[in-house]
């Protein structure tokens, strides 16, 4: 159930669904003198989160704070690496690993292992339907062609969201007696992902990978609507909210 109302209350956290409710409302009440009102106010809030400068101060907002505490003498023996980061659509589609926007942390995950840095590789990345391939098989297949042996990939291939991230891979975890765990996942994603696996029993250290916030010059250029800017602006309020949400239920502690 808690997986359903998620997926619908990221639904109506979009930019762009309250632009089409503003719109909606106005074409009901178009006899109406609020009528033109709503409409501007959907074409204003279209063109807010669309802008580069509030796209960047909500990023900044998000992952503000965020630092890696890997610890540059310990030798870690998973690290965990957390879904997102692949196009599972895409992946069934070609029958190859299709990298997404997230793709750094699929890609942290095998450089650290490379590096030596890590035993073993969680891949916890589930899916609606576990009985179909789900991001975790197409990581691993990816992971295993890049000379990853087998027996150092642990799938975790059930979970749907950061919750069951945490819950599933701390059984994994205690089955198999690891003790020092690197959480990896994008930073903007960190804070959540982080207070949900402690909440889930587990120590970790984190490495947040994928930063999305960076200083540019300001222009007028920036204030031009842009889709890419809606996109980061409509995936950060999602994230803020999923905080909250989070807090307020209990899975990420007070």
């Amino acid at each position: 159930m808690f997986y359903l109302l998620s997926k619908l209350f990221d639904l109506f956290l979009a930019p762009l669904t309250w632009a089409f409710l503003l719109l909606g409302a106005a074409v009901v009440w178009r006899r109406r003198p609020a009528a033109p009102w709503l409409a501007a106010a959907a074409g204003g809030v279209l063109w807010l989160f669309s802008a580069e400068p509030v796209a960047d101060g909500l990023t900044w907002l998000a992952e503000s704070g965020i630092r890696s505490t890997m610890r540059p003498d310990v030798t870690y023996d998973a690290a965990i690496v957390l879904g997102g980061g692949i196009d599972p659509v895409a992946s069934k589609e070609t029958g190859e690993t299709e990298l997404g926007p997230a793709g750094d942390r699929v890609v942290k995950g095998f450089e650290l292992f490379h590096a030596g840095r890590v035993r073993n590789l969680l891949l916890s990345a589930g899916g609606p339907r576990p009985e179909e391939p789900v991001e975790a098989d197409f990581a691993a297949a990816l992971y295993r062609r890049l000379g990853v042996p087998a027996e150092a990939i642990v799938l975790e291939r059930e979970s749907r969201n950061t919750r069951e991230n945490a819950k599933n891979s701390a059984r994994i975890v205690r089955e198999r007696g690891w003790r020092t765990l690197l959480l990896v996942t994008s930073a903007m994603h960190m804070p959540r992902a982080e207070a949900s696996f402690r909440r889930a029993g587990m120590e970790v250290d984190v490495l947040p990978v994928d930063h999305q916030f960076g200083r540019d010059h300001f222009g007028i250029g920036k204030l031009l609507p842009r889709s890419a800017a809606l996109d980061r602006s409509t995936w950060v309020l999602r994230e803020l909210a999923g905080r909250l949400v989070y807090r307020a239920a209990g899975y990420t502690g007070s």
